[in-house]
């Protein structure tokens, strides 16, 4: 029996890929730049597994003999989404980009089709803006008419915010679903809709923890499939279900927050004795990343770190522990949105090999493809992208 763990710390990048220019994000760093500014960044456990060897981090020092394996890995995929990062990690690269309306809002004919198939009287908004802000901005708007909020950002999304008292839940997650099936299609097929439900009154407006992520099926077969077809129990914990549709899961976990997220996985670790545990924990990027808030993410990061030994403690001698990012989030950054950076990989197992620096693999893809082998999945029955890394860890 073998289980694997594969943790998505969103947001937490470690600097710019090659083509950062392209995409306005020269100088991105998002760990060791939040490091830097904070300046006493405190994350023991992280360090033991090796994540101060990959680059320098202020008050990270390399391990002499790290107990995990480390490296990076570079996004072969266009944009800096969770979407296409998540995707990509489970083998599937993206080679067609989303569409994006940062510039112009959405067409409109599009939003035409918004209200014809979602029932809406009409909406607000209809620019890229941030979501903190827009709500400010339109809230009491919104709250007299119960027209939803539209925007968009740098990201290929579709963003929909709504008071919970004047819209529902439910109803927003309908408009959402709809939106998703019926209008954002074919040319306007954006990565994700994504329901930003608020709360409050006008001039104290704030975001709930009920977002839901609906996103385009992947492009290609994922791990997660191969290892389903295989036999191979898929359990995905806080967003992993919607950034894949729920397809290739057995199970999904929705959380709320990075803690319930962890405690999640480690309950998981020990109830399942086999199968793969996908988690993602979307405080860095949701809370700390996109506010532009070094002190929050570095907090976060801290916390995290002191319930990483649990985690590990819930891994038998064979099993494994993967740790990477999505995507960067640069806290410190001169803009808000996501920023195009390598993710940094570490790995670990009891029975492992230790202190491996497995390099700058040219895909994120690369984790994908390892998680498959280890768990002896090969040729026709592992058909997705990616170099696997096994040989060199196991």
């Amino acid at each position: 029996m073998l289980k694997i763990l594969l943790t998505i710390l969103d947001g937490v990048g470690i600097g710019e890929l090659p083509d950062a220019k392209h995409y306005g994000d020269e100088g991105s760093n998002t760990l060791a730049n939040c490091a830097n500014v904070v300046g006493n960044l405190s994350i023991p456990n992280l360090q033991k597994l090796g994540i101060g060897n990959i680059v320098p981090i202020k008050n990270v020092p390399a391990e002499k003999n790290p107990i995990g394996n480390f490296g990076k890995c570079a996004e072969i995929s266009s944009g800096k989404d969770s979407t296409t990062g998540h995707w990509e990690i489970a083998g599937a690269i993206s080679e067609k980009d989303f569409p994006y309306y940062t510039k112009t809002g959405f067409p409109k004919m599009l939003l035409d089709s918004f209200l014809k198939e979602t029932g809406c009287k009409g909406y607000l908004g209809n620019k890229a803006a941030s979501g903190t802000e827009i709500i400010k901005e339109l809230g009491e708007e919104h709250q007299r008419t119960g027209f939803p909020i539209v925007y968009t950002s740098a990201d290929s999304v579709f963003q929909i915010a709504a008071h919970e008292e004047t819209v529902p839940l439910e109803r927003l997650y309908e408009i959402c679903k709809l939106t998703r099936e019926k209008v954002c299609i074919g040319e306007h097929a954006v990565g994700r809709i994504i329901a930003r439900p608020f709360t409050g009154i006008k001039g104290n407006y704030s975001r709930t923890t009920n977002r839901r992520d609906f996103s385009l099926l992947p492009p290609k077969k994922t791990l997660l499939n191969c290892l389903q077809e295989n036999s191979i129990r898929t359990i995905g914990i806080g967003k992993i279900g919607d950034l894949f549709s729920e397809q290739g899961l057995d199970e999904v976990l929705h959380t709320k927050s990075n803690l319930q997220g962890i405690e999640k996985t480690i309950s998981e670790c020990k109830k399942n004795q086999n199968g793969f545990v996908f988690s993602n924990l979307v405080d860095f990027d949701q809370l700390y990343g996109h506010r532009r808030n070094p002190q929050g993410f570095a907090k976060s990061l801290e916390e995290f770190d002191a319930r990483l030994p649990n985690i590990l403690d819930s891994l038998n001698d064979n099993d494994w522990f993967f740790l990477t990012g999505d995507h960067g989030n640069d806290p410190t950054f001169r803009h808000t949105d996501h920023t195009r950076e390598y993710i940094p990989v570490v790995c670990y197992s009891k029975n492992g090999k230790r202190g491996i620096n497995i390099g700058t693999r040219s895909s994120f893809a690369d984790v994908g493809k390892t998680i498959g082998r280890l768990f002896g999945l090969n040729g026709t029955s592992l058909s997705i992208d990616g170099t696997s890394f096994h040989e060199m860890i196991q």
